[in-house]
């Protein structure tokens, strides 16, 4: 069948709008290139694998002991207890006294014994001679502050100092030549600010390990029964390396329990007045 010269222009006219269209889409999907490789896919990370529930669990960390205190540092605020050798020391505090303190040092020297007397300053300035006679017989000198202040130990460092500095010049004017070496606390009521004062002041801080409490006298105890409880409670108490309190001052029965307990005492330990 024959086409009108109109018919044919507009069959022609399709066939061109098809061809374009089949080339648009053709253009837009792009292929890739011969011998190209293809981007990989991105693949996300897998998780991290829980713990089984058979993997061993981290042990704890041990708690951190405490480390032991020397027991020859075991008074308070580690005031010392022990000699620090086998010897045993008598101490003699709140002298000196003029009436109990010369019958204590013809006993030592009898038994040919030393031992160490804790000073009261107040005392020491008014019997200086008895300082003297205490360094002369080779005993060992121990500041006990200058009026026996109990509460010492709560003051400013500064108030400490001033009153152990006092007490240390009272003794150096009765005997210039003597060495103070040691600090007690009056009733054993150390600090650390007290021990620390004394410390720089070169004075090492002694407490005890045996108190017979020479200076507690129960309502109507005799002599005899208060000399017998000092003697059983040193006697009972005392081991090597011990430092044993007792008194000189106003206490006549100590002075007499002393003179059993220094043989009982020499025929078992050394005594010794702290070096």
């Amino acid at each position: 069948m024959r086409l009108s010269h109109a018919r044919k222009a507009v069959l022609l006219g399709v066939v061109l709008l098809a061809v374009g269209l089949t080339g648009q889409a053709s253009a837009e999907t792009k292929l890739p290139e011969a011998g190209s490789t293809p981007p990989a896919p991105v693949v996300s990370a897998p998780a991290a694998p829980s713990p089984s529930s058979s993997a061993k669990p981290k042990p704890k960390p041990k708690p951190t002991s405490r480390k032991a205190v020397n027991p020859r540092f075991a008074g308070p605020a580690g005031s010392h207890v022990l000699t620090g050798s086998k010897g045993v020391a008598l101490t003699f505090d709140d002298g000196p006294d003029p009436a109990e303190t010369p019958k204590l040092l013809m006993l030592l020297a009898k038994h040919q014994v030393k031992a160490t007397f804790c000073l009261v300053g107040s005392n020491v300035q008014r019997h200086p001679e008895l300082v003297r006679q205490i360094v002369a017989g080779g005993h060992t000198l121990c500041n006990h502050t200058w009026n026996h202040s109990l509460k010492l130990g709560k003051d400013p460092a500064a108030k400490i100092r001033a009153d152990l500095g006092r007490t240390n010049a009272a003794i150096l004017k009765a005997a210039p030549t003597a060495k103070i070496k040691y600090f007690r606390a009056p009733g054993g009521n150390f600090t650390p600010r007290l021990v620390w004062v004394a410390g720089q002041m070169r004075m090492t801080s002694i407490y005890w390990k045996v108190d017979p409490r020479d200076w507690s006298h129960r309502k109507g105890e005799s002599s005899a029964a208060h000399q017998a409880k000092v003697i059983k409670s040193v006697t009972h108490h005392c081991r090597p390396g011990a430092i044993v309190l007792s008194h000189d001052y106003a206490q006549p029965d100590t002075i007499a329990a002393y003179r059993k307990l220094i043989p009982w005492l020499k025929k078992r330990y050394t005594l010794v007045a702290l070096p």
